[in-house]
């Protein structure tokens, strides 16, 4: 073997070796660790991977050079390049097109006759057999790609802002995707790859990791919080963490310190971590307004404490209850409840009603005092606005001594109202039945209505609603029960329309709260400081009148409401051992 056959067997061999020699080709400095790591992936890696890394490392043209590098080994490799444009995938083609082109060794992959296509969205190389589909070719991801078929997959920056930032627009991206399973060639060789950066927590590489194709992340620096990538860095940086590598320090030689603290400078802090940090917790939060750590989770029965302290300490987490939001978005339970207690102001139960089909009519039960918001419980039916559906709502309002109904008109311009009024008629409900009407884009009145409501922290949820939440619709498919969960649709509602696909429960959410806005005005300080007023002014009547039953009312610890049920006019004297004389209802 002559010293050019051992050096093209080293090409053929070792993929690193190939990505040098491409390199010198194009008087570009020896690749970095990053790059070669990432190299070593894409040659030793799973069928179905994903590679995110920081922009500017270089992951598209070691991609193309892979690429280039299995049509070097086989000439009949059939290669396939998909972005999110249609000119984005034309790049990696005529990137990989001027290498064969312009580098003298790749001279043999040119083609040599007018049989050949050879154009900037699909040619042939030299030395393949004759098929219908090209050696390489570029789509845009919405592109026509049916009839086609590939050996190599390469998907990248598929998901961008505009395609991805909505779950029906998710959804539709990732129908696009699981294409490509009809495309892929039924080889052994056969690859699939994705390279891109998550736009959200609920990227479609979050779903696709879950579907098989395991990711790869390298960040710009060595995180502080590794945890936030779920086990997903790449081995090399999680050796170097093991091996005591400062935290925050560059992951790449290309980029120093001072370049990645300018380009933070000038992108932002939100832009640089989603980036060149790939991590999406900074994005998500500006998106999604809505978290479960904003909310008071605490047990609600027929009355209320004056006062709720909330507090995010991690003592207060609540690890039993189900969280399906946000990664790291938590229930906490308060801080400090006061021993205090008070009669709700008034409750009401708010009804969405929906037809039959995907749409659920949904009720929850809301009561207030104190300018807090309780909400106590919650219902859901996919049989839209049957007569056992209605009755149902109005046990629902009897059984919390709700004193108002709320039903939205939009569907079925007030008929459901009419049959609501007749089937409390018959139920002997006394109950306040009120209409509303939606004008504004459900997204924006949903978060307008809840965040400031969060924000304060004057929204308290029952653990059994969070619980009844996550078991509802136990017969859907995993995936459609999230879609159903009102805890879902919070923690993925933002301002785009269609954010999320069904948000019947969030809607009706934050119907009830809209009719309590004004309650939110009242201060638990002030209704507290009333309450000991009263109190003081029903004692000292209750000492005027009959100081035995004062007595005995002191001593219990009774409220002003107690006090005030106790005082029915002077009653006679009574000795110790007949009893106390709070109990005397004469």
């Amino acid at each position: 073997m002559n010293k050019t056959e051992a050096l093209e067997a080293r090409l053929k061999k070792d993929f690193k070796t190939f990505l040098s020699a491409i390199w010198h080709e194009l008087n570009l400095p020896s690749p970095t660790r990053a790059q070669y790591c990432i190299a070593n992936y894409l040659q030793h890696g799973p069928k179905r991977l994903q590679i995110q890394a920081f922009r500017g490392i270089g992951k598209s043209y070691v991609t193309a050079a892979y690429v280039l590098w299995e049509l070097y080994k086989d000439p009949n490799v059939k290669v396939m390049c998909v972005s999110a444009s249609k000119e984005r995938a034309d790049n990696n083609s005529i990137f990989i097109q001027k290498l064969i082109l312009t580098i003298p060794w790749l001279s043999h992959m040119r083609p040599k006759g007018d049989e050949y296509r050879w154009s900037r969205i699909n040619f042939d190389i030299g030395g393949c057999t004759p098929t219908q589909s090209p050696s390489v070719k570029s789509v845009g991801i919405t592109g026509n790609m049916t009839g086609s078929r590939a050996d190599i997959l390469l998907y990248d920056d598929v998901e961008v802002s505009n395609n991805s930032s909505t779950d029906q627009l998710r959804e539709k991206l990732l129908q696009l995707i699981a294409e490509s399973e009809s495309i892929l060639m039924p080889k052994p060789s056969s690859r699939i790859m994705f390279l891109g950066t998550p736009q959200n927590s609920f990227s479609c590489y979050g779903t696709l990791a879950q579907r098989g194709y395991k990711p790869y992340i390298w960040p710009s620096r060595y995180p502080s919080k590794p945890e936030v990538y779920e086990g997903l860095l790449a081995p090399e940086l999680l050796e170097d963490l093991d091996n005591g590598a400062e935290k925050g320090a560059p992951t790449d030689t290309r980029f120093s310190d001072k370049e990645l603290l300018e380009r933070e400078a000038s992108m932002g802090r939100s832009n640089y971590q989603l980036q060149f940090q790939l991590n999406t917790a900074l994005s998500d939060l500006d998106k999604f307004p809505l978290r479960f750590s904003d909310f008071i989770v605490t047990p609600v029965g027929n009355e209320c404490a004056e006062k709720y302290t909330w507090s995010s300490d991690p003592r207060y987490v609540l690890g039993q209850l189900p969280a399906v939001g946000l990664p790291g978005d938590r229930w906490y339970s308060p801080m400090f409840i006061e021993t205090a207690c008070c009669d709700f102001s008034e409750t009401c139960v708010a009804l969405d009603p929906s037809g039959r089909g995907l749409d659920e009519t949904s009720a929850v039960v809301l009561s207030q005092a104190n300018g807090y918001l309780f909400l106590r419980d919650m219902r859901a039916y996919r049989d839209g606005y049957s007569d056992s559906t209605l009755i149902d709502v109005l046990k629902l309002c009897k059984r919390y001594n709700a004193t108002t109904l709320i039903c939205e008109s939009n569907f079925g311009d007030g008929a459901v109202t009419e049959l609501l009024k007749k089937h409390a008629c018959q139920l002997m409900a006394n109950l306040n039945i009120e209409e509303v009407r939606a004008t504004v884009r459900k997204e924006e009145r949903i978060i307008d209505t809840l965040e400031p409501v969060l924000n304060q922290h004057r929204l308290i949820i029952d653990p059994k609603v969070i619980e009844w939440d996550y078991r509802s619709n136990p017969d859907e498919a995993p995936d459609k029960r999230l879609e159903y969960m009102l805890m879902y649709q919070l923690s993925r509602m933002s301002r785009e329309k269609g954010a999320v696909r069904h948000d019947d429960r969030a809607d009706v959410l934050a119907m009830g709260v809209r009719w309590f806005t004004d309650a939110l005005a009242l201060s638990a300080h002030k209704q507290a400081a009333d309450r000991k007023r009263m109190e003081f002014e029903a004692m000292q009547e209750m000492f005027l009148d009959d100081p035995q039953r004062a007595t005995d009312a002191l001593v219990l610890g009774l409220g002003h409401h107690q006090l005030k049920r106790g005082l029915r006019g002077p009653s006679r004297p009574r000795s110790w051992f007949e009893g106390s004389a709070i109990g005397d209802n004469r």
